[in-house]
């Protein structure tokens, strides 16, 4: 089956900007600090580069843990994932903090490693995330992405089958799920799925955009060119919309070439 592109990286840089909210619950007790870590935070999503250095400076006059856990999302941020993996993994364990918050560092540690590209580290580290916090729904989509990005869409098809049966209405997993079964070839399964989702946001652009690679694999053009097209008039400047606009363009040239090839038959 050709593979149209719904990148599985793509989705864990979404997940990532939707989970990686995890607050150090140390500077609530301290309002100052509490300003700062919600400043530093907020800095390292907008100019990470900037929040680096203010977040390093902040640690060395006693910022302690809630400074190194804005070191550690700036540096994903910076794209220098073995680092930021080693400071958020070490973070974690020295940490004194409720186990949630340790699960949460261990699992944005977890996805660092995984987009440094060493998904038998990130995977253990989301399976101690979880056995702090057991049953944690978005630790679970974020290890499903984790399986997906090895080939192993049977385990995260398993993951997200647990979500899903104590939330039928998340939307990222019923995404996700319709992308593992499209890898599984389970076409008709995956239309179901990603028509749940988009019945709960019809305007959603990953899911738009799984929906237009199922229609394209059973033969809509036309539906797949509208769900593309959608994305990138509604949210142009995406990593929906740069998905989108590769699969049209790839829709495109391999209608071409069937043109050609059956003008040569002629």
């Amino acid at each position: 089956m050709t593979r149209y592109r719904f990148s599985i990286l793509t989705i864990l840089l979404v997940i990532l900007s939707l989970h990686a909210t995890i607050s150090i619950s140390a500077p609530r007790r301290d309002p100052v600090n509490a300003r700062k870590y919600a400043q530093c935070m907020d800095l390292a999503r907008k100019d990470p580069d900037a929040a680096f250095d203010w977040a390093m400076d902040w640690r060395d006059m006693g910022g302690d843990e809630a400074a190194r856990h804005c070191i550690g999302v700036a540096l994903i941020g910076l794209k220098l994932y073995k680092e930021a993996g080693n400071r958020l993994e070490a973070l974690a364990q020295e940490m004194q903090s409720d186990k949630t918050v340790q699960a949460g560092i261990l699992a944005q540690a977890a996805q660092a490693w995984h987009l440094d590209r060493k998904p038998a580290r990130a995977i253990a580290l989301m399976n101690a995330a979880l056995k702090l916090s057991p049953g944690n729904p978005d630790l679970l989509v974020d290890r499903s992405t984790m399986h997906a990005g090895r080939g192993d869409y049977i385990t995260a098809l398993a993951d997200l089958n647990i979500v899903l049966a104590k939330d039928p209405t998340r939307i990222d997993a019923l995404i996700f799920r319709a992308t593992a079964l499209r890898f599984t070839d389970k076409l008709e399964q995956a239309e179901t799925a990603i028509v749940s989702a988009l019945a709960l946001d019809e305007n959603n652009p990953d899911g738009l955009l799984e929906r237009g690679i199922i229609r394209r694999l059973k033969g809509d053009k036309d539906g797949a060119r509208r769900d593309w097209l959608s994305i990138l008039t509604h949210v142009p400047n995406s990593t929906a919309a740069d998905a989108a606009q590769a699969n049209l363009e790839k829709m495109d040239l391999n209608s071409e070439s069937s043109y050609k090839n059956e003008k040569k038959g002629h």
